[in-house]
C-alpha cells in the first residue's frame, strides 16, 4: 500500500499532519474519520512517488540522500528485528512506526509497499533514490546469499562508526569556528568603530604619520565607507566559487588541488583510502564480487581523481589482472595499505587484510584530524593577538611621536 500524507483537524480544533497508508487517498480520508479527525489535505507521500521522469523539471521533486545517524538507527533496527525472526514487511513497519522523523517514516512506508508489491529489499531502497549504493548492493548480496541480518549487522557497524566520526570532527570544530568568528568581530569592531575615532584627532593636528598609522587608517575608512560592498562581494565570490565547484571541471579542479597540499592532500587519500577498503571489506564479506566492490567503492570515494583510480584498477581486474598493483600504480594509496591488500590476496583473506587497512587508514586520519583541530585553535589566538597588537601599534606610535615633540 502506497503512504499518504495528511493534514487534519481533531475533535478539539487543533491541526494534525502525518502519514498513513492506504489504498487510496480516499481510505486514508475514512481512517482519519474513524478517529474523529476532519481530513483537509490528503495526498501521495513524497518518498511513495514515483517519480516520473516525464514530468517537467520544475515539478520533480528532488530526492535527498538520508541523513549519517538516521541510516545507521535504520540498519540497526533492521538488523535487531530481522535476526528476532520478524517477517520483512513487519519490520520496516514498525521501524517506520519508531521513527519521529516524518521524513523518514514516509520513506520506510514507500519502501514497505514496494515490498508488498513483491520488490525485493534491496530494490525496494535502490527505487526510492535515498540510499547510497553501498547500501543497496549489500543488502542485495545478503538476500541473495540468505544471511540478510547478519549483513544488516555488517551495515549497522559501519554506518553507526562512519556516523561516530563525522559527529566527532563536527564537535571539534565547534570551537575554533566559534574562535574564528569572533576574532572577525572584534577586529571588524576595532577598524570600524574604535579606530575612526583615535586616529580623527591625528587628522586635525595636521602632522606627518607614521605608514603604518597611514595604512590602518585607509583600511578603517574603507571598511566604514565600503564595507558592504566588501560584504556583497564576498557573497557573491562565495556562491560563485560553490556553482563552480558543482561543475564536472571544477570540482577536478578542486579535487586536484586539494591531492597537491601537503597536509589537506595526504589528509584526502587517507581519508578516501578508509572508505574505499571499508567498503571492499563488507562487500566482498557480503559475497559480492570484487569488480562490482570496486565499481561501488570508486562512487564512496569524495575525491574524483582518487575515484576514477579506483575504477580503473576495477577495469583491470576484469581483464584478470591483480588489485594490489593496480593500487600501487595509482599512486594514491599508502604502501601499507598496498601491502596488506596483496597478502590478502595472496593468503585468500582479502576481506580480513582489507579490514585491518580500513581500521589502519582511519586510525592514521583521525589523529590527523585531531593534530589539525588541535592547532586551529591556538593559531587562530595568534593571528587575532597579531592583528590587535598591529592596530595598537598604529595607533600608539603617533601618540608616543607626539609626546617626544611636545617634550
Amino acid at each position: 500500500m502506497p503512504a499518504y500524507s495528511f493534514e487534519a483537524l481533531d475533535p478539539a480544533g487543533t491541526k494534525q499532519s502525518g502519514v498513513l497508508e492506504g489504498d487510496s487517498a480516499r481510505q486514508v480520508r475514512e481512517l482519519l474519520r474513524e478517529r474523529g479527525w476532519l481530513p483537509t489535505a490528503v495526498e501521495v507521500a513524497a518518498g511513495a512517488e514515483s517519480g516520473d521522469d516525464t514530468q517537467p523539471w520544475y515539478l520533480r521533486r528532488t530526492k535527498k540522500r538520508i541523513g549519517s545517524f538516521d541510516l545507521a538507527l535504520i540498519m540497526r533496527q533492521l538488523a535487531v528485528l530481522i535476526a528476532s525472526g520478524s517477517p520483512l514487511e513487519e519490520t520496516l513497519a514498525a521501524v517506520a512506526r519508531q521513527s519521529e522523523k516524518r521524513s523518514v517514516k514516509t520513506l520506510l512506508l514507500s519502501v514497505r509497499s514496494k515490498v508488498l508489491e513483491g520488490f525485493s529489499l534491496a530494490r525496494a531502497l535502490d527505487t526510492s533514490g535515498n540510499f547510497p549504493a553501498l547500501v543497496i548492493a549489500t543488502i542485495r548480496a545478503g538476500e541473495q546469499s540468505g544471511h540478510l541480518d547478519a549483513v544488516l549487522n555488517q551495515l549497522a557497524d559501519y554506518t553507526e562508526s562512519r556516523y561516530r566520526i563525522q559527529k566527532q570532527i563536527r564537535g571539534a570544530l565547534i570551537y575554533p569556528v566559534f574562535m574564528m568568528i569572533f576574532s572577525l568581530g572584534i577586529v571588524m569592531a576595532l577598524m570600524s568603530f574604535v579606530v575612526p575615532k583615535i586616529v580623527s584627532m591625528f587628522d586635525r593636528l595636521d602632522a606627518a604619520l607614521p605608514l603604518v598609522t597611514q595604512i590602518v587608517m585607509s583600511l578603517s575608512n574603507f571598511l566604514v565607507n565600503y564595507g558592504w560592498l566588501l560584504l556583497i562581494g564576498v557573497v557573491v565570490a562565495v556562491v560563485l566559487l560553490r556553482r563552480a565547484v558543482v561543475t564536472e571541471a571544477g570540482r577536478a579542479t578542486k579535487d586536484r588541488w586539494l591531492l597537491k597540499t601537503p597536509i589537506f592532500g595526504k589528509l584526502t587519500r587517507g581519508l578516501d583510502s578508509a572508505r574505499m577498503a571499508s567498503t571492499l571489506a563488507i562487500l566482498v564479506g557480503a559475497g559480492v564480487p570484487l569488480v562490482e566492490a570496486l565499481r561501488i567503492a570508486a562512487q564512496v570515494a569524495s575525491n574524483v581523481h582518487i575515484s576514477q583510480a579506483i575504477r580503473q584498477a576495477g577495469i583491470k581486474v576484469t581483464e584478470g589482472a591483480a588489485l594490489s598493483p593496480q593500487l600501487e600504480r595509482a599512486g594514491y594509496f599508502s604502501p601499507m595499505m598496498v601491502q596488506m591488500i596483496r597478502s590478502g590476496e595472496n593468503s585468500g583473506e582479502l576481506e580480513a587484510m582489507l579490514t585491518r587497512a580500513a581500521d589502519m587508514q582511519q586510525t592514521e586520519a583521525n589523529d590527523q584530524i585531531n593534530a589539525l583541530l588541535a592547532l586551529l585553535g591556538p593559531l587562530l589566538m595568534i593571528v587575532l593577538g597579531f592583528v590587535v597588537a598591529i592596530i595598537v601599534f598604529a595607533v600608539m606610535l603617533p601618540i608616543v611621536s607626539l609626546n617626544n615633540l611636545a617634550g
